[in-house]
């Protein structure tokens, strides 16, 4: 249930006390620089397109359905949207991409279910590709370059094959720490298993046996609309929290505060304090203010499964306001 605070002076323009409180790999590297001459061609991923040509289509069909289904079901689509989306902020991103802080072998269990809920790549590759975003973030590296627009930060980055210089830095990042963790390795090696599982049969059975609600409703309400909307929910992270919103921490990033993103994204929203300070585990100077995960988290230390929650000072937190913010800040 500790919680580290850490103090020391600004380095770098991406965080501060990067070589004590975070991984390497997931600190802005200003020395790379993108490779001259004309671009490689985009080439179309048509599997992916189609599949999520299908999968829209049928979120909006369970749109439609809505009225029909019973409240249990709503609650339950509810309870799935937060398990889901849980395995990707308190789970991918808070624990296993930036190591903000620890959890015991049953909150990484229930995070790597969560996280095969929620369908987008197993964790694995999910804390890689987010450790080559914030390394090389705004780059040809960056998987979801905010820089080549809103559609392809959204969801185009999906849709084509990869940069090469993304696959390239992927491959050289270090990740002994994903490999040591067999929660990580075991989901990786039955992922697809488990999405059909938990993404889809799960949420799908539980309406339809216990309280006898329709396999349609079932299927296209917590199921495919839950998925669909978890999903967009993260991808707005990349796409609108990286344009629209104030940069009270660092004017010179692209990544905003968007509270529209935060609320959606159960506390992904706070995307300037994050990318200048992204050790910190609660991913905002306002702790539980507008971020389930960050209370979330907390909880689990109440209850003694997890610990070691890195935090910034209040000082060092002042000092980048005054030294990088655009002067936007409002405490609280």
């Amino acid at each position: 249930m500790t919680e580290t605070r850490i103090h020391r002076a600004d380095k770098q323009q991406n965080g501060d006390a990067m070589a004590e409180t975070s991984t390497v790999d997931d600190v802005f590297d200003d020395t790379y620089r993108e490779k001259e001459g004309k671009k490689p061609p985009r080439i179309l991923v048509w599997r992916n397109i189609i599949l999520m040509g299908f999968l829209h289509v049928g979120a909006l069909y369970g749109l439609v359905l809505i009225p029909s289904a019973s409240w249990l079901t709503l609650g339950w689509t509810a309870v799935c949207y937060l398990i889901s989306a849980l395995g990707v902020t308190a789970g991918a991103h808070r624990l296993w991409s930036h190591r903000s802080y620890k959890a015991s072998v049953p909150l990484r269990v229930f995070l790597a279910l969560g996280n095969s809920m929620a369908f987008q790549n197993d964790i694995y590759e999910w804390a890689r590709d987010h450790r080559v975003h914030h390394k090389y973030s705004e780059t040809d590296a960056d998987p979801h370059n905010a820089k080549r627009g809103f559609f392809f930060s959204h969801i185009g980055w999906l849709l084509v094959r990869k940069h090469p210089d993304v696959l390239e830095k992927g491959r050289k990042l270090e990740l002994g720490d994903l490999r040591a963790d067999r929660v990580v390795m075991f989901q990786r090696r039955h992922y697809k298993l488990s999405v059909v599982l938990l993404c889809f049969l799960f949420p799908t059975l539980v309406p339809w046996y216990f309280w006898g609600e329709s396999l349609a409703v079932a299927y296209f309400v917590p199921g495919l609309l839950r998925y669909t909307v978890v999903l967009n929910a993260t991808w707005l992270v990349n796409s609108a929290a990286h344009m629209w919103g104030n940069r009270p921490y660092d004017k010179t990033i692209n990544p905003r505060e968007n509270p529209f993103v935060a609320l959606s994204a159960i506390g992904e929203g706070f995307h300037n304090y994050h990318h200048t300070f992204p050790f910190d585990y609660a991913t905002s100077e306002f702790g539980c203010k507008i971020n389930i995960t960050t209370a979330f988290i907390n909880l689990m230390c109440f209850l003694g499964l997890a610990r070691d929650r890195k935090r910034v000072s209040g000082d060092m937190i002042a000092a980048r306001i005054q030294r990088t913010g655009d002067g936007s800040h409002k405490s609280g």
